[in-house]
């Protein structure tokens, strides 16, 4: 794919059908875009998991808060526990697999803002470099061309800033921690990722800057394609 045929698409305002509220809300602590008796779109804020994992130290989640209104809802993606943004979840068996199949199909659009060290040049390109993960200094996933599965990644330039730069970001495909070694591996790691950021960069910031701006995909029942948005530049990062 070409740069000429990014599918990053403008920023469009979240154009919501009117719910119909079967979940309990407000839903503590949680910033909820939609819900309807198929799906729930929100907010995630950075530094909570997605879903539970190993561990009682990481058994709160968005997954479990959602739970403990509607034990039936069930998460169809994830974003890393650092990262913020958008995430929709299915609240019945098939509206998730509706939901999953779409994620499967990359027929929803996915689009993230990111704060990356450095004058990031040109102002549009793609990143091709196939990624594995590394047992031997895990969680972190690393490029290889040999044995790595084959990850792509579309960019675009939004604002240069003294010392680093804001971008708009289009993962084709869905690796683990893709958009974070992408841009490391070209130079210009994410402002305070505490993987593979410089520790300058590190301490540039008390989270990671990446934030999953925009998610559109069909709704399970309607089949109408929907679009949610919820704005970030990081402007309060200074370098």
């Amino acid at each position: 794919m070409s740069c000429a045929s990014l599918r990053l698409f403008s920023t469009i305002r979240a154009m919501n059908t009117p719910a119909t509220v079967a979940l309990p809300c407000p839903c503590p602590g949680l910033d909820l875009l939609h819900v309807d008796a198929d799906c729930v779109v929100l907010v995630k804020p950075s530094g909570i998991h997605s879903v539970p994992g190993l561990g009682a130290d990481k058994q709160d989640s968005i997954l479990s808060r959602l739970q403990a209104h509607d034990p039936a809802i069930f998460a169809v993606h994830r974003l890393d526990r650092d990262t913020s943004g958008v995430m929709v979840f299915g609240r019945h068996k098939a509206a998730i697999s509706h939901l999953g199949k779409q994620f499967q199909a990359r027929s929803i659009d996915k689009r993230y803002v990111a704060l990356v060290g450095g004058d990031l040049q040109p102002d549009a390109g793609e990143i091709n470099l196939a990624m594995r993960y590394a047992p031997e200094i895990k969680p972190r996933q690393v490029v290889d061309p040999v044995n790595g599965k084959p990850a792509q990644t579309l960019w675009r330039v939004l604002e240069r800033r003294p010392g680093c730069t804001l971008v708009s970001l289009e993962p084709v495909t869905g690796r683990t921690h893709q958009l974070r070694v992408h841009l490391q591996a070209i130079g210009h790691a994410i402002v305070g990722d505490a993987l593979y950021a410089s520790p300058e960069l590190q301490q540039a910031s008390p989270r990671l800057c990446l934030h999953a701006v925009e998610l559109a995909f069909e709704h399970p029942r309607s089949g109408q394609r929907l679009h949610f948005q919820a704005p970030e530049d990081f402007s309060s990062i200074f370098f």
